[in-house]
């Protein structure tokens, strides 16, 4: 692939700054998104975390923030540039669901995190995220029509009846078995891109992003250069244009040296 111009460059959080061993980013990626800030090329957070989950992050002082798998979009001086709920009618279709039969599920808004039935393996992945596990929902006093993503705690080999049946009216993504981000239908970090494109006057051939899971597959597919995580999942890998190294051996860096972008 011929070396764009590169004026934007979209980062993925988990497991593409973050590491996942050591719950920091690394300082080769620190540097690299400082050299890049220096350069004048626009350094945007594309997750899909909560906007109250990315506190430890936001030292990077990037230009704007993608969250919520694009449902939420906000430039660093916190102009609400997108933002898009889930149905209403899907919510209500979770809480019936889960008065019913066992269901794990947490609910994402602007104002908070909650979440209904936590189990051992889902304490453990906050861990693993290093961060809190929520509060518990109050299943009778939600606000159906505020919620931006839930996560659904099911395996993959039910994501898909659990979907038709419950939530007819957003799309499941996922990086991890333990849990589907579940967004409203047409909604995905590839819709933040072309958001920020459109705020920051940026072409999408000069556009590059970085990520390691299935939520990132738009985002890597929309770019004029997209790049995997060394420590990306296999169908990650097979739809980026390039293949770097893992985030704790200076993945992103090595990547931004490889096309001339630093």
């Amino acid at each position: 692939m011929q070396n764009p111009q590169i004026k934007a460059v979209f980062f993925d959080i988990d497991g593409t700054l973050l590491s996942f061993k050591t719950h920091e980013v690394p300082a080769s990626t620190i540097e690299a998104i400082n050299q890049l800030q220096q350069k004048g090329i626009k350094t945007i957070l594309s997750t899909g975390r909560s906007i109250n989950s990315i506190d430890h992050i936001k030292f990077l002082d990037f230009d704007g923030f993608i969250t919520f798998n694009g449902g939420y979009c906000l430039t660093k001086d916190l102009e609400i540039l997108h933002k898009q709920t889930i149905d209403k009618r899907d919510i209500e279709s979770v809480l019936d669901y889960a008065k019913k039969q066992p269901l794990s599920f947490s609910f994402m808004s602007e104002q908070e995190i909650t979440i209904h039935d936590v189990t051992p393996e889902i304490a453990g992945m906050y861990a693993h995220l290093n961060l809190p596990v929520p509060k518990l929902v109050d299943m009778e006093t939600v606000d159906t029509s505020s919620i931006l993503q839930t996560n659904i705690f099911l395996g993959p080999d039910q994501e898909a009846q659990f979907m038709a049946e419950v939530m007819p009216n957003s799309l499941a993504s996922r990086w991890t078995p333990l849990f589907a981000d579940v967004n409203p239908m047409g909604l995905s970090k590839k819709v933040g891109i072309d958001i920020f494109c459109k705020h920051f006057g940026i072409d999408l051939e000069n556009t590059m992003a970085f990520g390691d899971g299935g939520n990132d597959i738009t985002m890597l597919k929309h770019v004029h250069l997209g790049v995997a995580m060394g420590n990306a999942n296999p169908e990650v890998k097979a739809i980026a244009d390039y293949v770097t190294d893992d985030v704790d051996n200076d993945g992103i860096w090595n990547a931004l040296k490889q096309f001339q972008v630093l």
